[in-house]
């Protein structure tokens, strides 16, 4: 997958980068929660499993916007991918550990159902943190805590704070007899990303939701 590199000179973003990155470095986290009422019955009548399309619609929306597609390559260089992957996690019961796993994004959500359904077969069993091998540069993470609903989630990770990619965690949805939330934590990193990036991709989540019938059948 190509790797667009950056000309930071050139860049509209260069001063918001160079202080977020090099003189006040930081991440942030927000969690909000995403109306699935009448997508999850939907979901539940097609007896379909309702992670793999919690990781599609992410992955959808994450694939729209330049802004969770930045990283950091092999080189050093900075600049965005053309298109990003999902790695995510696997419950296994019998052991109570999880696995990372990805699967290749496909805008066609059955494609991607039947892919994801195929990797989640293949390792929700495995004793390894990352048993599927070969793993593409151009990732972003999603984890799900399907025990716990949350308000509040933040990841910290210590790699010297250059780590660009989106992070997201589902919580445990809470229902209502009138609606069914998802708690959806999202971290970025400040240098490529604003308030105003998160807000739109929250709306354009909320959006997927509501308008499944155009993508779900």
């Amino acid at each position: 997958m190509k790797f667009n590199q950056i000309d930071i000179e050139k860049w509209s973003r260069k001063e918001y980068y160079i202080h977020y990155m090099n003189e006040l470095r930081c991440t942030y986290s927000l969690t909000v929660n995403i109306d699935i009422t009448n997508l999850k019955a939907v979901v539940r009548k097609m007896n379909k499993k309702i992670y793999p399309v919690q990781i599609y619609m992410i992955a959808n929306i994450v694939n729209q916007y330049k802004e969770f597609r930045m990283d950091i390559n092999s080189y050093g260089e900075l600049g965005y991918w053309d298109e990003v992957n999902p790695s995510y996690t696997v419950f296994n019961k019998d052991n109570e550990t999880f696995s990372s796993i990805w699967t290749n994004y496909n805008r066609v959500f059955s494609r991607f159902y039947d892919s994801c359904i195929a990797d989640m077969g293949n390792y929700s069993q495995s004793t390894s943190l990352k048993p599927k091998q070969n793993e593409p540069p151009n990732f972003f993470t999603i984890s799900s805590l399907p025990w716990v609903n949350f308000t509040g989630f933040n990841v910290n990770v210590f790699n010297e704070g250059c780590y660009l990619p989106p992070i997201f965690t589902i919580g445990k949805f809470i229902e209502t007899e009138d609606s069914v939330l998802m708690p959806l934590s999202i971290q970025v990193h400040h240098a490529v990303c604003d308030g105003f990036h998160i807000g739109r991709f929250v709306q354009s989540l909320q959006d997927l939701s509501s308008n499944h019938k155009e993508w779900l059948f």
